[in-house]
């Protein structure tokens, strides 16, 4: 029991730090001067590419991100029958952050929508497993609170 609650803390804490923390990614392109074509990152050379600058290029890649990124979190953590809708946003919005990645799209953010039909499908397989994973913590956390309610309604009546 122990071990699910560090869990559940330390997952808690992951995705508390990521919504915390979405605002200050779409400020991440002013760390990197305008005149570079090119950045040299711990994980690789990124260069501007499509968009010429580097700082246009991550500006453009962090938009597209970041509101895909908090609409997945919405979408995992939520319990409401209503979630599945999100797929739609977050389809799109897969679609564009692809397009940004391309070099070779050169109409970003114009896109007809039969295109992310078959993304659409993809990422509802994963995001379906996603939740589905995820929604047996969030029913043992609805329970256990439902238990304590019961617990606490049980004690008050035998102190009367």
């Amino acid at each position: 029991m122990y071990n699910n609650r560090k869990t559940s803390l330390i997952v808690s804490s992951i995705v508390i730090i990521l919504i915390a923390s979405s605002p200050y990614l779409l400020y991440i392109y002013k760390s990197i001067p305008y005149e570079n074509e090119s950045i040299d990152t711990w994980f690789g050379v990124i260069k501007g590419g499509y968009y010429v600058k580097a700082q246009n290029f991550i500006y453009t890649l962090f938009s597209k991100f970041v509101p895909l990124l908090l609409l997945l979190i919405w979408f995992a953590t939520n319990k409401h029958w209503w979630v599945h809708v999100l797929i739609i946003p977050i389809s799109a919005y897969l679609f564009q952050f692809i397009s940004v990645i391309n070099d070779s799209a050169t109409y970003i953010d114009q896109f007809e929508f039969i295109y992310t039909i078959p993304f659409l499908i993809v990422v509802m397989a994963i995001l379906y497993t996603i939740r589905y994973k995820l929604s047996i913590y969030v029913k043992a956390v609805d329970l256990k609170k439902e238990m304590d309610k019961k617990m606490d309604e049980a004690i008050e009546k035998r102190k009367k």
